[in-house]
């Protein structure tokens, strides 16, 4: 479907139960940290369905974990309203980065690849620094690399996903963000990627469940602070949603067939469905929002 060719009923009037099909994803398995390319089934990005209204027009924006699933997305989203964007990820994710600024530059955005690691704290600061030069500033933040790996036991976990888990969710964001302050002018917004895990911690997930309660917390404080400069921070806290993170051990395999099925919906989310938070956000249209964590996550219980 051409985003700019369809009806508007095919995007004002849809039953969500069936707006995306329930699936049930075989048993597969990709190696951290998964591709896009590779998911079975493929994750919606809205590639072909997500239309802009220009509520982000001349605004440059950096999305870590940006090559897939929500971030790739949100990415698309925002380059549809407008944004030029400036993505991170990791060096072996880059057949899926290529295909993201594939799509910015198709929707006549300018797209910059910024490849490397967060656990490292002089790439968070090049790569904010790069993002800042290389699309003539920066007023849009978004902390959205993540890890997940489950585990059976605590016994199980070992210190190097701890170590790695911790610095690529919740210290990086500390990084990226401490860096972003050097460029983000009043009007800014900053949102972090939380999860449903910060409220309803799966017990296979302890390590990335905490960190997710960890930005949270992290999301209020900043908000706080940053205020007064005119600087806006809130999170987005996604439910079940089909992404290479969770055929990349982040959940049990023979789980899979039934990711995302307790939803009320029944079904898992895909990542299309984030990105409209994201824009919100973003957007000036929520200049009175500060501090807030948007669940997504069809239906399920979260304070």
């Amino acid at each position: 479907m051409n985003p700019q060719s369809a009806t508007s009923d095919q995007y004002t009037f849809q039953n969500p139960v069936t707006r995306f099909e329930s699936i049930a994803p075989p048993k597969q398995d990709q190696p951290e940290p998964g591709l896009d390319r590779d998911l079975a089934p493929h994750a919606d990005r809205g590639e072909t369905s997500y239309r802009g209204t220009g509520r982000l027009e001349g605004r440059k924006a950096l999305i870590t974990g940006a090559d897939s699933g929500i971030g790739a997305a949100v990415a698309i989203a925002f380059a549809r309203e407008g944004a030029d964007v400036a993505i991170g990820y990791l060096p072996e994710e880059e057949p899926d980065a290529d295909t993201v600024i594939r799509l910015i530059e198709e929707s006549g955005r300018r797209g910059v690849k910024l490849p490397g690691d967060v656990k490292d704290p002089d790439f968070c600061r090049s790569m904010v620094q790069q993002a800042a030069e290389q699309l003539g500033g920066l007023d849009i933040l978004v902390n959205n690399a993540a890890k997940q790996v489950a585990v059976e036991s605590l016994e199980e976990l070992t210190d190097e996903q701890l170590e790695h888990t911790y610095k690529t969710n919740i210290q990086s964001f500390f990084w990226i963000t401490r860096e972003a302050l050097k460029f983000l002018p009043p009007g800014s917004s900053i949102v972090n990627s939380t999860s449903i895990q910060a409220y309803e911690p799966s017990p296979t997930l302890i390590d990335y469940a905490s960190t997710k309660a960890a930005i949270n917390n992290f999301t209020k404080g900043m908000a706080q602070q940053l205020a007064p400069k005119g600087i806006r921070v809130n999170a987005v806290a996604p439910g079940p949603i089909w992404t290479p993170l969770q055929v990349s051990d982040g959940q049990p395999k023979e789980a899979l067939p039934e990711f995302g099925k307790s939803t009320p919906l029944g079904r898992a989310g895909q990542p299309t469905e984030l990105a409209p938070a994201y824009v919100f956000l973003a957007s000036a249209e929520s200049s009175f929002v500060l501090g807030e964590t948007l669940n997504v996550n069809g239906g399920m219980p979260s304070p």
